[in-house]
């Protein structure tokens, strides 16, 4: 049987790029950015890469968690609307990061990353985005992991050695219901509640596509195990993980061998 692989694909669209800008406001993600920036340890100097950044809340933390000592944040989105995003976000930094210090980079990393030379980069971060590398090959006629093994492998390649890399993935078959339960809390201590529902409302209402296409093979919610195997196959060591956003997320921490 045939397999359609003309897909939509919602993530490089302006409506679903603005509708995830203000989900570090919702609980479940908030847990997952305090444990994110937790792991993070970036020293003044470095150039560090956000990858799937969105908004850029990591990229936020990095700059803040240096004190404004990095030379280079980096962020990579194939939603060129989070360009917007950036430019509001350099307005709030204290100190205000000059234009070449916090950049927006609009690519799609299912192709691999911009030509950056070998081990530019002292730390990549990323969060809830790398198991959206897709690829179909028309060969098997189906939707592989060969762009998921890729980003992996180009991440290696950017990464100074020991260089760090923390990133986080969904579950297997996440509950989209218990990361709604747990954003619901938040309704009665939002200041401008329906606002709040109406924005957590536009987050929910992709998770259904999310979680058809994983099944299909296109999105990549993986054990852990796995994980942890393909990140020995890329190159990376000392791999630490545990659970985060409400319990429906892999945190991971490792370095380049």
């Amino acid at each position: 049987m045939a397999v359609n692989a003309s897909s939509v694909n919602y993530w490089p669209d302006s409506a679903c790029a603005k509708a995830f800008w203000s989900q570090h406001e919702l609980p479940p993600y908030q847990e997952l950015l305090a444990d994110t920036r937790a792991w993070l340890q970036p020293l003044p100097g470095q150039r560090w890469l956000d990858l799937g950044c969105g908004a850029g809340q990591l990229s936020r933390a990095l700059w803040e968690r240096s004190q404004g000592k990095l030379a280079e944040v980096v962020g990579v989105d194939c939603a060129a609307v989070n360009a917007e995003a950036y430019e509001k976000l350099r307005a709030k930094l204290r100190p205000r990061p000059a234009l070449e210090a916090l950049r927006f980079v609009a690519a799609d990393f299912s192709r691999g990353l911009p030509s950056w030379r070998d081990a530019y980069f002292d730390g990549v971060v990323s969060g809830l985005a790398l198991q959206y590398a897709e690829y179909f090959s028309p060969e098997q006629n189906a939707w592989t992991s060969a762009a998921y093994d890729r980003i992996l492998a180009e991440v290696q390649r950017v990464l100074r050695p020991c260089g760090s890399f923390v990133f986080s993935v969904n579950v297997p078959e996440p509950s989209w219901g218990r990361v709604a339960w747990t954003a619901a809390a938040g309704f009665f201590r939002a200041s401008k509640p329906l606002r709040y529902m109406q924005k957590a409302w536009r987050i929910w209402s992709y998770g259904n596509w999310l979680k058809r296409e994983a099944r299909r093979g296109r999105f990549h919610y993986l054990p852990v195990d796995a994980i942890v195997k393909k990140l020995g196959a890329a190159g990376f060591r000392d791999i630490e993980h545990r659970l985060s956003f409400s319990r429906q997320a892999y945190l991971l921490r490792c370095r380049k061998s």
